[in-house]
């Protein structure tokens, strides 16, 4: 199985390049303001990498700096936080947040695992 990677949409990186616009009259006005354009960069290094993949490993969770995987075996259940978020919750007692997934991107997840994240709108059988 290949790894499929769930990720935020580009189209999020539209406001980063209005911010970009924005900043450039200040970082114009001296070479000291330049460093401002690292606050665009950040953004769009962060829309660019957080996200999810989903391989033979495990679940990885990536952040801006740095990723944790959990695998398989590890794997006790998936908990919906209040607002929709999900979590990652290994056999340890752990949890991991699953950074740019929500609640309504389960039956998703469910599929890329193959089989072994049930899929919660799938009928039960009594």
């Amino acid at each position: 199985m290949a790894v499929a990677r769930m990720r935020m949409s580009r189209t999020a990186l539209l406001p980063v390049v209005f911010l970009a616009f924005c900043v450039l009259p200040l970082a114009a006005a001296s070479p000291w303001l330049l460093v401002l354009f690292a606050v665009p960069a950040a953004l769009a290094a962060w829309v660019l990498r957080v996200g999810v993949d989903v391989g033979d490993a495990g679940v990885t969770a990536r952040s801006l700096v740095g990723a944790r995987t959990v695998g398989w075996p590890d794997l006790a259940g998936i908990r919906v936080g209040e607002r929709g978020d999900l979590w990652l919750v290994t056999g340890a007692g752990t949890q991991v947040r699953l950074p740019v997934l929500r609640a309504r991107d389960l039956p998703r997840l469910a599929a890329l695992s193959g089989g072994r994240i049930p899929d919660p709108e799938a009928p039960t059988h009594p």
